[in-house]
């Protein structure tokens, strides 16, 4: 390029000395030319040597930038799930430290589940909470312990695609709960239930397809609400003792031919907060709906009973709502009609049950299994290898904790005492209620409990 400017600057001089020459032939042949060959080899060395000057600052400062750019690629970048190729842990955030990265050292992740179960009586949630003790903070320090993930992913668990079957509520346990995230190989479950407190046990970790997401993948979930059996007595029926009522026959089939109303696709609208009638994630899709057979717990002589609901979904506060509901229509408080009216268009405040009893007991994932369970690759989501943990952890540290808390605390009972004050007519729409009082929350609409 440089040669083909310097011909070019020589080509357009060529003229202007000839031009003198033309006008001034006699001061040019008397007198000493105006440009000799050695000025105009000056004049375009000297160009050259300024266009070469340049050209070379130029690409000096592209250069630089160039290399500005890749650094800060490798600390800002960061793989927002997108990318299914990115299988390497991202570089360290010090620019120094990038510049001596050594790709050797990276830690190749993969798409897997964790399979766990926790006693949700003392804690606010699953849901990671700053300044609340929630399972996430408990499971992810644990985690991060035993070098299952690091720092970053501590603080964002976004990072390495942490997702939640199902974010139970307050005081809501879980039989079994799954967990995907992108996790190394070769981990050690023992050790990492070592660092868990002994409310949250981790059943077993297990490789699934890249693109696996434990909330979205999920066909249905499972939950229970266990109970003393005292809750199924007529209102008007006085001094009864939680140790030594039996519920007879008819209150069990009254209670089951109550749950039954619920079954189908319903509106929902009434059974949550902060939710409009039409609003299309209100409809909901309850498959099974019921009572077991009542048992008496080992060291007591209470009756409980468990009820079972299987649905695609639910919503905020949804379960223990239609439990609410289904007390306060077995004792007697309402008619059962109130149950169809509450999936009409009128707002009705619903009672909510107390959350002890209320446990996620399975989550499905039958579409999932039918797909790549027998591929040869993957494993299958049913679980039944950790059957024997999960009845196990649930006998010892869920229902066992459900009985105690509810015999010293009475929870039930004192919810029972003020069942009867609960309006059960439509709501004005002007009167201030809590689906207008409470703040957005995205997670409200996923399940659940």
């Amino acid at each position: 390029m440089l040669s083909f400017f310097r011909r070019a600057v020589v080509s357009v001089e060529s003229p202007l000395v000839s031009l003198v020459r033309r006008k001034t032939p006699k001061l040019y042949s008397t007198a000493k030319p105006v440009l000799d060959d050695s000025v105009s080899k000056k004049f375009v060395a000297a160009l050259a040597a300024a266009v070469e000057a340049k050209l070379a600052d130029k690409k000096e400062e592209s250069a630089r930038r160039m290399e500005a750019h890749k650094v800060k690629r490798g600390v800002e970048q960061r793989y927002n799930g997108a990318v299914k190729r990115r299988k390497w842990e991202d570089p360290p955030d010090d620019p120094e430290a990038v510049k001596n990265f050594d790709p050797a050292s990276r830690v190749k992740r993969r798409k897997s589940v964790i399979l766990l179960g926790y006693s949700g009586v003392d804690y606010f949630g699953m849901q990671r909470n700053p300044g609340t003790r929630t399972i996430e903070e408990d499971l992810l320090r644990a985690m991060l312990k035993q070098e299952w993930i690091n720092d970053e992913g501590f603080r964002q668990p976004q990072q390495i695609q942490f997702q939640r079957a199902a974010r139970t509520d307050k005081g809501v346990s879980a039989a079994v709960q799954v967990v995907s995230i992108k996790l190394p190989d070769n981990l050690d479950v023992a050790a990492l239930n070592g660092e868990l407190p002994p409310q949250i046990r981790v059943y077993a970790v297990k490789r699934v397809t890249k693109g696996f997401n434990s909330k979205t993948n999920c066909d249905a979930r499972t939950y229970t609400y266990t109970l003393p059996t005292i809750a199924f007595a007529a209102n008007d029926e006085k001094d009864l003792d939680i140790l030594t009522y039996r519920a007879p026959a008819d209150r069990l089939q009254r209670v089951n031919e109550v749950l039954a109303l619920y079954l189908g696709t319903k509106n929902f609208h009434n059974f949550t907060s902060r939710k409009e009638f039409i609003d299309p994630s209100v409809k909901r899709y309850i498959m099974e709906f019921e009572c077991g057979t009542p048992f008496v717990p080992d060291g007591t002589t209470a009756e409980f009973a468990t009820i079972r609901i299987k649905g695609q979904s639910f919503m905020l506060h949804q379960i223990r709502k239609m439990v609410g509901l289904t007390l306060a229509v077995v004792r007697g408080l309402s008619q059962a009609d109130i149950i169809e009216k509450a999936f009409g268009q009128e707002r009705y405040g619903i009672p909510t049950a107390p959350g002890l009893g209320l446990v996620l007991s399975r989550i499905h994932y039958d579409k999932y299994n039918k797909r790549y369970g027998e591929d040869g690759c993957h494993e299958m989501l049913d679980f039944e290898k950790e059957e024997a943990q999960i009845e196990e952890f649930f006998k010892q540290h869920i229902a066992s904790t459900i009985v105690e808390t509810e015999l010293k605390t009475g929870s039930m009972l004192e919810w029972l005492e003020k069942l009867p004050l609960h309006s059960y007519e439509p709501r004005d729409e002007n009167e201030p209620s809590e689906w207008k009082k409470r703040k957005p929350n995205e997670d409200d609409d996923d399940g659940d409990e």
